[in-house]
């Protein structure tokens, strides 16, 4: 069955209960992506694992993971990603090497973002090097979605934190990439306090750390860049106000460019709001 040429080109619901009925279907059947939160936030990744394990060859590990997530109650949004995620590196642990990367082959190229993002939390075996780890995660970081690219560094961010300097110097690498999305990646996986994630502390109180990924992107031609700097600045002056002023002043000083410009607003609209 093909789908409409009006349905791939939507433009999205703003409430849940305005997406229309084929929509939802065919998201929840992974046969088409989220176009926007809305959309990604109303997939019932219940009925999604129904429709798409079997697919897999998974017919036998799909009551295990159904189990599981109605034990625990979840079907949409981010805890049911990071559920299933974790449940099918489980259910395919005994399998042999090219039926697990098979698998992670399959959810990873999926025309389903949501089923992409489960493969974002697949793969975690803890005898891997955080160069593996970032290795496996570049693809979903590189993602054009924009709920991939979230998930990306949301699945990864607790290995990055666990050795922030280690972090830094291989992230300083994807921050002089031609694509925007690593180079965005380089920072938003490290914010100090993040969305959605636990602050890392460390950064929250030594920011100066990230200084060869910021002084990097300082003046980035790309606005979805530009913000990610502007946030991390942000994030940064609730804790070291007066480094970011000071930092600020002096990219205003050797980087006189529209983006830099449009970086320092944004870095301190916090520190603005509070005089």
């Amino acid at each position: 069955m093909v789908v409409k040429e009006d349905v791939l080109n939507r433009k999205g619901a703003r409430k849940a209960s305005d997406i229309p009925n084929d929509v939802l279907t065919l998201l929840n059947q992974g046969r088409i992506e989220s176009v926007n939160l809305t959309e990604w936030q109303a997939v019932n990744h219940i009925t999604l694992v129904k429709n798409v394990l079997p697919s897999m060859g998974l017919e036998e590990e799909l009551e295990i993971i159904l189990t599981e997530l109605e034990k625990q109650k979840v079907e949409t949004g981010m805890k049911a990603i990071r559920l299933i995620g974790g449940l099918l590196d489980k259910v395919i642990v005994d399998k042999s090497t090219a039926e697990k990367e098979d698998v992670i082959k399959i959810c990873s190229q999926h025309v389903s973002d949501s089923v992409r993002c489960w493969a974002a939390f697949m793969n975690k075996n803890n005898d891997h090097s955080l160069e593996e780890k970032l290795l496996y995660i570049r693809s979903f970081a590189a993602d054009h979605h924009f709920g991939v690219r979230e998930i990306a560094w949301m699945s990864i961010r607790e290995d990055l934190s666990e050795n922030v300097e280690k972090s830094v110097d291989l992230l300083t690498e994807w921050a002089k990439s031609e694509d925007e999305n690593i180079r965005r990646f380089s920072l938003e996986s490290i914010r100090p306090r993040g969305v959605w994630t636990k602050h890392i502390e460390r950064l929250k109180e030594e920011p100066q750390i990230v200084l060869p990924i910021l002084r990097l992107l300082q003046s980035d031609s790309s606005k979805y860049v530009q913000d990610s700097v502007g946030n991390w600045l942000n994030d940064a002056s609730k804790t070291q106000p007066e480094w970011v002023i000071n930092l600020c002043d002096e990219w205003h000083k050797d980087s006189p460019t529209k983006a830099t410009e449009r970086i320092i607003k944004k870095a301190q609209r916090t520190i603005v709001k509070g005089k």
